[in-house]
C-alpha cells in the first residue's frame, strides 16, 4: 500500500510502538492504586504529562489527556460555554472547522440557546480582523483551527491572540493537524485551550490531550477523579507514554521533516504539471496537505480506482460510515454548486513517502484520466 492520507492517520513511528509495548508489559498498574505497581504507573503519568507539557511551554498540571482531539475540542468548547454562560452566549468559530468543532458548536445553539458566528473565508482565507468585527460583548468563546485538515491552510492564530488580548473571550485552538508540524510554544502564544491528537505525528489512536489555561470548566466525563477531576475514567498509560515519545520524536525532527515533505510536495507540483488539474491551494499553508482538483472526473471514482491499485487517498472530507461527502471546506471557499466539492482530492504527506511513491500514483491519475 502506497499511503498518502496522512492528515486522516500516521502510522505509528517505531520509538512509540516500542514505549507502548514497554508500557502495557510492564506497567499494568492502575496510576489511581496506592500499592507499589499503582505508584509506579502514577510515576509514568507524571514523566508522560511533563514530556508533553515541556515540549510545548506549559505547566504539567495544564495538561488534560483525553482519548483524542475530537474530546479534547469538545471538552473545551462545550466544558467552558456550559460553565460560563452566566458571562455571555456568543460563541465565534469558522466554517472550515472540524466536525468536532462545528457539530459542539451546533449542539451548543441548538439545546443551549447559544449564538454562533461562523466566519467564512474571504478570498481563501480567514482573518484576524473578522474575528476582530465579530466580537460583542457577550463572546465568552473564540475557537479557531492553527491548520485547516483538508487544505493546509495555515490560520493566523498568533494574530487572533493579540486582537483578543484585550477582550474577555478565551480562545481555543485546535491544533491537531499543527502540532509536531509548526513550532508551538505556549509561552509566546496566548491561548486559553489548545487541542492535540497524538495519531496525527505518529504516536497512537485513541489518545490526545487538552492544554488547558483557564480551569473554570465543566467535565463532560464524570465517575473518578483523575485529571484533577477533569476527565473521569482511568488513564490510557500505554498510549500516554508512547504520545509523549511520538511527541518528542516529531519535534526533534520537525526542521527536517518538513524541509524533506517540502520537497516532495514540489515534486508532486512539477509531475501533476502533466495532468489537467487545478489545485484548491491557500496562500499561506503547510506542505503536508495538497488538495487537488481534476476536472470533469468524480474524487470518489478516482479513489476507488487508486484504492485497487494498491494507494490510499482521501476526498476534501473524511469518510463517514463509508459514504464520501462532500467538503464543507471547498463549500464555505467556493460556494455550494462549485465543480470542485465533487472533483477534489487530498493528497496528504509525510516524511515516509517517496518520488517513486509519486511517479507511482501520476502513473494511475494518468490511466485513469486517459491522458
Amino acid at each position: 500500500m502506497i499511503y498518502f492520507d496522512h492528515a486522516a492517520t500516521t502510522p505509528m513511528s517505531s520509538a512509540a510502538l516500542k514505549t507502548y509495548l514497554s508500557i502495557a508489559q510492564t506497567v499494568y498498574g492502575n496510576p489511581s492504586s496506592i500499592h507499589s505497581a499503582g505508584r509506579l504507573a502514577h510515576k509514568e503519568l507524571r514523566q508522560a504529562r511533563q514530556t508533553i507539557a515541556t515540549a510545548i511551554g506549559v505547566h504539567a498540571d495544564q495538561i488534560i489527556f483525553t482519548s483524542g482531539g475530537s474530546e479534547a475540542n469538545n471538552l473545551a468548547i462545550k466544558g467552558y460555554a456550559l460553565a460560563n454562560q452566566s458571562k455571555g452566549k456568543h460563541l465565534i468559530t469558522t466554517a472550515i472547522e472540524h466536525h468536532s468543532v462545528l457539530e459542539t458548536m451546533d449542539y451548543l445553539a441548538t439545546q443551549h440557546g447559544f449564538e454562533v458566528t461562523y466566519l467564512q473565508p474571504v478570498d481563501g482565507n480567514i482573518s484576524a480582523q473578522q474575528v476582530k468585527e465579530a466580537l460583542r460583548a457577550d463572546t465568552i468563546l473564540v475557537s479557531i483551527m492553527y491548520v485547516n485538515n483538508e487544505t493546509g491552510m495555515i490560520l493566523p492564530i498568533e494574530e487572533i491572540a493579540t486582537v483578543l488580548a484585550d477582550h474577555p473571550a478565551r480562545f481555543h485552538v485546535d491544533a491537531v493537524q499543527a502540532i509536531g508540524k509548526l513550532p508551538i510554544q505556549l509561552t509566546n502564544l496566548a491561548v486559553d485551550f489548545l487541542s492535540a491528537s497524538a495519531h496525527k505525528f505518529h504516536g497512537p489512536r485513541g489518545v490526545g490531550f487538552l492544554f488547558a489555561a483557564d480551569m473554570h470548566f465543566h467535565a463532560l466525563i464524570h465517575g473518578g477523579k483523575q485529571e484533577g477531576q477533569r476527565r473521569a475514567g482511568t488513564e490510557n498509560l500505554a498510549g500516554i507514554a508512547a504520545m509523549a515519545t511520538a511527541l518528542t520524536q516529531q519535534l526533534e525532527n520537525m526542521e527536517s521533516n518538513t524541509k524533506l515533505v517540502q520537497d516532495l510536495k514540489d515534486y508532486l507540483l512539477e509531475q501533476l504539471s502533466s495532468l489537467p488539474h487545478y489545485l484548491n491551494l491557500p496562500k499561506n499553508h503547510l506542505p503536508y496537505v495538497l488538495n487537488v482538483g481534476l476536472p470533469d472526473t468524480l474524487n470518489e471514482q478516482v479513489l476507488m480506482r487508486l484504492d485497487l491499485a494498491g494507494i490510499a487517498l482521501s476526498s476534501g472530507s473524511a469518510c463517514t460510515s463509508g459514504v464520501i461527502q462532500t467538503s464543507h471546506v471547498l463549500e464555505a471557499l467556493y460556494g455550494k454548486k462549485s465543480h470542485r466539492l465533487k472533483e477534489s482530492l487530498r493528497i496528504s504527506l509525510a516524511e515516509s513517502n517517496t518520488k517513486e511513491e509519486i511517479d507511482q500514483l501520476i502513473h494511475q491519475l494518468s490511466l485513469i484520466l486517459g491522458v
